[in-house]
């Protein structure tokens, strides 16, 4: 699929009331302006038909859902208090913006040098990134929308499946319920994880959807991480870091992996 293809699809899709588009040409970035909110969503063609490859125009619907679910979340008056069990953190990379089109600086917290935390208000098809000016607005205080966030988060199932590759065993957290990634902030998951593996634990947080554990046994475990972790970051709908972390003592510790080599899996 050619990017003015998916151009024209997008266009027609999602055409209607309130909604204006344009198009950038040099940065093949689509957007789409509610004209009543003054608000608008972004999606960058190039990106998205290189992500999705062959399997782009099958991916269009993903495209159209997201935009309009975002649309539609911006139209509501949204409410926080009274709402805070549906308050979650999100990790993002430190080069996602700290603040709303709009202006208003969200809510983050420091994580990692890769990583940042960021807080959303859970709507069920979809969420939005909280800011300090709508808690304000509610007399509502940072510390207590963190510490809720990190409560509900707990609550959170932390089932995983696993894979053994040259000696090496790799343990995938994959819920799809757009928290998988945040599980990192679990402090009582990364001890169990931490005491469950005999060798030296790994963790990585390649996109929005995936948390990968690694109990490392040799120097090929690194390896095998590597390529793993690359693959997830470039195939995941957000992107949050290539690099992997060392968990140990309670701290996560970047590691740069150099993959020189395709595994023999097992």
């Amino acid at each position: 699929m050619e990017i003015n293809e998916l151009k024209s699809i997008l266009e027609k899709e999602l055409a209607g009331k309130n909604r204006v588009m344009s198009y950038d040409e040099e940065t093949t970035t689509l957007r789409v302006d509610h004209t009543t909110i003054k608000k608008g969503v972004e999606l960058d063609l190039n990106k998205w038909l290189a992500k999705h490859g062959e399997k782009a125009e099958e991916s269009v619907e993903d495209a159209v859902r997201f935009i309009t679910v975002s649309l539609e979340a911006m139209e509501k008056d949204i409410k926080i208090k009274g709402r805070e069990s549906y308050i979650y953190p999100v990790i993002r990379s430190t080069s996602f913006p700290m603040e709303k089109g709009t202006g208003q600086e969200l809510l983050t917290s420091e994580h990692t040098a890769e990583t940042r935390v960021y807080y959303a208000l859970d709507m069920g098809e979809a969420y939005t990134l909280l800011d300090k000016e709508a808690l304000a607005a509610e007399g509502l205080s940072e510390q207590s929308i963190k510490e809720a966030a990190l409560f509900n988060l707990r609550s959170l199932d932390v089932s995983y499946k696993t894979e053994t590759v040259a000696g090496n065993t790799f343990y995938f957290v994959n819920a799809k319920d757009g928290y998988d990634a945040s599980r990192v902030l679990n402090e009582k998951f990364l001890e169990e994880m931490d005491v469950k593996t005999s060798g030296e634990l790994a963790v990585a947080v390649p996109h929005q959807d995936s948390l990968i554990f690694a109990d490392i046994q040799n120097e090929q475990g690194f390896d095998v991480l590597g390529q793993i972790v690359f693959r997830f970051f470039h195939d995941g709908k957000v992107p949050i870091t290539a690099l992997s972390f060392t968990y140990a003592a309670g701290k996560l510790e970047p590691v740069f992996i150099l993959a020189k080599k395709k595994p023999d899996r097992n």
